[in-house]
């Protein structure tokens, strides 16, 4: 009786805890598509930075195409590119297009629309050559930091914004090429056509933007992703191991081990947590057993029950 309680109450413990991880996953999600939205619409697009995607693409179509139909705004042409490659990626990828990257695409498209909205509501005039400030460097690193780190929060919640990334998966489907070089490859080709369609400065900060939002993508994700690999080695586990799971609401991996120095036998822990949780469980193994050795391990990525779902 005793077993099928406990057993019970940690069923609802892990229903608790998937209901708040979905929940914290769209508000991470909604984050980083608004965070995208903003860099673009305010520093990215007005400073024409077109570092790739269907943004850096439609910087460069509105240079012809604005002045001639003043409707199709960066922010209009972002809408209906978007909107195409949605339509198109249901077609040729069905499944494959999925709920969250449809989602993230209508999302930004609609942010970006609603703020061109705003602005004009308020008589703030936002586009290419009207920028927020005067401060070029300022308004670069902006852009960088707010698309970079929305990326990367969309990346870590297996989503995306949608856009060349659906060019992507429909290449994978159909051709035997290398995708990553590939999307770097029209990523570059974009960056470097505004050389030719702006200037000079802008090509170097578009090219420049390209490789540091990358490095600012794998950074982010990494940093969010880290957690604690924690080893305990032990000669009072039946004073840790209760918290590990009732406190922690974790598991644990344990087996006997022989000290090589005293040959007195141990019990060696293994346990995986957040960086939070590691902190309240080295206090937890000081006041337990103040003679406990322990290994705390960085960790980028951990894929299984109670964090990331495998694959």
């Amino acid at each position: 009786m005793i077993k099928k309680k406990n057993e019970s109450e940690l069923n609802t413990v892990e229903r608790k805890k998937k209901i708040k991880g979905t929940v914290l996953e769209w508000v991470m999600i909604n984050l980083g598509v608004l965070m995208l939205a903003f860099g673009v619409f305010l520093f990215k697009g007005p400073n024409n930075f077109a570092t790739g995607g269907v943004s850096g693409i439609t910087i460069i179509i509105s240079k012809y195409v604005t002045p001639l139909v003043p409707f199709l705004t960066q922010s209009v042409l972002n809408f209906i590119l978007n909107g195409l490659l949605l339509i198109i990626g249901f077609i040729f990828l069905g499944k494959g297009c999925t709920f969250k990257t449809a989602y993230c695409s209508l999302m930004y498209t609609l942010e970006m629309y609603a703020m061109q909205w705003i602005f004009q509501a308020c008589g703030i005039e936002i586009s290419s050559g009207h920028t927020l400030t005067n401060e070029k460097f300022l308004e670069f690193v902006y852009a960088m930091l707010l698309t970079g780190i929305g990326s990367a929060i969309l990346f870590n919640c297996r989503a995306s914004s949608g856009g060349t990334d659906i060019v992507a998966l429909i290449i994978k489907k159909y051709a035997k090429l290398d995708i990553g070089k590939a999307m770097v490859a029209t990523d570059l080709i974009i960056a470097c056509s505004t050389f030719f369609v702006f200037d000079v400065t802008t090509g170097l900060y578009s090219i420049l933007g390209l490789f540091f939002k990358s490095f600012l993508v794998d950074g982010v994700i990494e940093s969010i992703g880290r957690s604690k690999f924690v080893t305990i080695i032990t000669s009072r586990p039946e004073l840790i191991t209760p918290f590990i799971i009732e406190g922690l609401h974790r598991s644990y991996t344990s087996y006997k081990a022989t000290g090589g120095y005293t040959g007195e036998e141990k019990t060696v822990l293994l346990t995986v947590c957040n960086r939070r949780e590691a902190v309240r469980l080295k206090f937890k193994i000081n006041a337990a057993d103040p003679t406990a050795f322990v290994i705390l391990t960085d960790t980028n990525e951990i894929l299984g029950k109670g964090f990331r779902a495998s694959f």
